[in-house]
């Protein structure tokens, strides 16, 4: 499976969160890192949903890139 993540810069590094698993979120110092780091958090939420007996959600979210004039 593969789920969109999104990635915002901070005030000290980057942070990242996936709009098909709400509250699966991470941080790092720099967009590999939070990457990395996303890569774990998801596996880790999608095991604590398995765990629980839940399903897990398929991923739905496209991304895409709008250009206008500035």
């Amino acid at each position: 499976m593969k789920y969109l993540i999104v990635i915002e810069p901070t005030k000290t590094g980057f942070s990242a969160y996936s709009p098909d698993l709400p509250g699966c979120i991470s941080t790092g110092q720099t967009r590999d890192e939070v990457e990395s780091n996303m890569h774990e958090a998801i596996e880790f939420h999608l095991e604590g949903l398995r765990e629980e007996g839940y399903a897990i959600p398929e991923p739905i979210s496209a991304s895409a890139y709008v250009e206008v004039a500035a």
